[in-house]
């Protein structure tokens, strides 16, 4: 839970501590896949309308980011890889990223809502309380299965952004959100692989702290299984096209190729260089969800051209 005596250590905080608040590499990929869900929707939003709906999708996604970081103060302090985050570091008072998150959120919801439609903004607004009660505060440290349940959170951007175009959901974006969903315990578990004691020190019950490492190395492969089906299915959907099919079919086996891989090493192999091959697997997870996204935007670019310039393709 979130510790305020962090703010007796706050100096005076900079623009870019606050920014750091709302996790801007987080809100990249957030960004990222609304931009997606948003363009590749049916239909046409006015680019004005657009850009508003994306500009307040990123600002609940960083709402959320401050929500967490004010919660998660505590174990952030202890964790190596978060030491250097604004409130343990004593750079942001817990209770002014508090504010700063809850203000955001409110925002956000609002403005979106009534830029697009009511839909989005309610997605939006279920959104943020997903990731900040339900995953933050409920599930990461309840349960190992934090990860899992908790990867909703950062799948509901593309329905949103979908949802703003259309004003409502379908196949398309489900599967959309179905792809981020399934990418993110094997993502997260390779780094969880690599990271060693941070979640054990830190008292948070990722899978490698309560079942170990040679089950966590299992579930990676399971779940790479099912991300490279699913991955494969969406291109039997409006959302698939030549450029699609050979990135999925590329990626997949690359990405099922790095899990087995993972998956045959035991921990004095993976220790004695260094954890290389899980850390090379955490790099392609990134590139993975990247290029399925970069790849059904393009085959909806390359559709909308064909049908502009006569029926070229």
């Amino acid at each position: 839970m979130s510790d305020t005596s962090f703010d007796s250590q706050t100096r005076e905080a900079s623009f870019g501590d606050y920014f750091a608040l709302l996790k801007p590499r987080v809100m990249s990929l957030v960004v990222f896949t609304a931009l997606v869900g948003l363009l590749v929707a049916p239909g046409s939003v006015h680019p004005v309308e657009g850009f508003a709906a994306i500009l307040f999708i990123a600002l609940g996604g960083g709402a959320s980011g401050a929500l967490n970081m004010w919660w998660d103060a505590d174990i952030d302090r202890i964790m190596k890889r978060t030491q250097s985050r604004p409130i343990p570091s004593g750079k942001v008072g817990a209770e002014e990223a508090l504010a700063l998150g809850l203000a955001l959120s409110g925002i956000s919801v609002i403005m979106l809502a009534l830029a697009s439609n009511i839909v989005a903004g309610a997605l939006l607004a279920f959104t943020i309380f997903f990731y900040v009660v339900i995953y933050s505060m409920w599930l990461k440290r309840s349960t190992p299965q934090n990860i899992v349940i908790g990867g909703a959170a950062g799948a509901f951007p593309p329905m949103i952004g979908w949802a703003v175009a259309t004003g409502g959901v379908s196949i398309e974006s489900i599967m959309m959100f179905a792809l981020v969903f399934f990418w993110t315990p094997p993502h997260f578990w390779a780094l969880a692989l690599f990271m060693k004691s941070d979640y054990s020190e830190a008292k948070v019950p990722m899978l490698t702290v309560t079942h170990g490492r040679k089950v966590t190395r299992q579930q990676i492969f399971g779940y790479t299984l099912l991300l490279a089906g699913l991955a494969i299915g969406t291109g039997f959907t409006s959302l698939g096209g030549p450029v699609y099919w050979a990135a999925a079919v590329v990626l997949n086996l690359l990405f099922i190729k790095g899990a087995w891989t993972i998956l045959r090493r035991d921990e004095e192999v993976a220790e004695a260089d260094n954890y290389a091959a899980e850390k090379s697997f955490f790099k392609l997870s990134l590139l993975y969800l990247f290029l399925h996204f970069g790849a059904i935007l393009a085959d909806a670019v390359l559709m909308r051209m064909g049908v502009t310039f006569g029926g070229l393709l």
